[in-house]
């Protein structure tokens, strides 16, 4: 797996490899820690890029119309951590599954057979299954009636090869 600095490039560089690896409305499958150190992953559709400098993607998570808010805006919130993972076919069912309702106390990646590997920058792990990760830490909230909006600072990218 390439694995890349992005402190070490300049934001040209930074725009190039954000904008050849975030196509038109992905998926974003994130990965969070919950407060006992649960492995939380959840797919989301409303992702993208912002920007190159600061390399910056944005995630769009509703709120419930419930008293208990989904645990990955709970566990952004709380730790200031999350990583973005952009999937590939071989792994659509697992990322699918990842929007299984289950207690925050069990994890989506074991509920689907997904594989944890550290990451480099961040807390919560990257999915070694898949393709691409941006391991973000938060850069800002936007909050409406609806959802948050968060906007991660991306911190490290890894590559599969």
């Amino acid at each position: 797996m390439t694995e890349i600095d992005f402190a070490q490039l300049d934001s040209y560089a930074r725009y190039k490899l954000m904008a050849s690896l975030i196509v038109p409305r992905p998926i974003a499958l994130v990965t969070t820690l919950g407060v006992d150190g649960t492995v939380n992953a959840a797919p989301f559709s409303m992702f993208n890029m912002m920007g190159e400098d600061p390399p910056v993607v944005m995630l769009s998570v509703n709120k419930r119309q419930d008293t208990a808010q989904k645990d990955t805006a709970n566990n952004i919130l709380r730790t200031g951590e999350f990583v973005v993972h952009i999937t590939d076919e071989a792994m659509a069912a697992a990322m699918h599954r990842c929007g299984d309702s289950l207690p925050p106390e069990h994890s989506e990646l074991l509920h689907t057979g997904l594989t944890a590997t550290p990451s480099q920058s961040v807390q919560p792990p990257r999915i070694a299954q898949a393709p691409v990760a941006f391991e973000c830490v938060l850069h800002e909230t936007l909050e409406t009636e609806s959802r948050y909006v968060f906007i991660g600072r991306v911190q490290w990218l890894a590559v599969r090869e």
